[in-house]
């Protein structure tokens, strides 16, 4: 499997790293895209920097390279996602202002009809946001937010993140690892 992993300027970088995490763990191709908003809030945040990210990734593309092999909807995927998802790459998604890397390639995962997954970060929504939210998913994305559940009863932040990313990983039909569903067994 190959997907291509975007990282905007919306707080939760650590939503993105738990994702790359996992992906790599399940051996999946990644295609990493991080936007120059996102390396702002990193700075910002004192979170997970790109150096965290970087190496869980199979390739790193800079977001101004538009002539990168993800731009193109020749080069095969599996799909994509935006972890988090800010409310300016959204809107440039939803309208298909495609003037960087990362929504050149949403608007390919689009435009080729794969799964593009936006995981939206920042509350409360405001009409245009919400508008741009029904925009997308009306072009083909799957919305969602970075609300993690309770039911699981977390311990920890890495269990809120946990959660996150196994849902967002059901999206691709992948099974995010160590993550227990509602009433499974075992």
């Amino acid at each position: 499997m190959r997907l291509v992993v975007g990282v905007s300027g919306g707080s939760g970088i650590p939503y993105a790293l738990n994702v790359l995490q996992a992906l790599q763990v399940l051996n999946v191709e990644t295609h990493l895209i991080v936007s120059s908003g996102a390396k702002r809030v990193m700075t910002a945040e004192g979170g997970p920097q790109l150096g965290d990210l970087t190496p869980l990734a199979s390739a790193v593309h800079e977001d101004r390279d538009l002539a990168a092999s993800v731009a193109s909807g020749s080069f095969r995927t599996d799909g994509m996602l935006v972890i988090p998802c800010s409310a300016g790459t959204l809107a440039k998604i939803a309208h298909g202002f495609a003037d960087n890397l990362l929504s050149r390639a949403a608007h390919v995962t689009l435009k080729e009809r794969r799964p593009l997954v936006l995981v939206v970060r920042e509350d409360p929504l405001p009409r245009p946001t919400l508008q741009n939210m029904l925009s997308a998913h009306d072009a083909g994305a799957t919305l969602m937010t970075a609300s993690p559940g309770f039911y699981h009863a977390p311990q920890n932040v890495e269990d809120l993140l946990n959660f996150v990313t196994a849902r967002v990983l059901d999206q691709f039909r992948l099974d995010a690892p160590n993550f227990k569903r509602w009433r499974e067994e075992g």
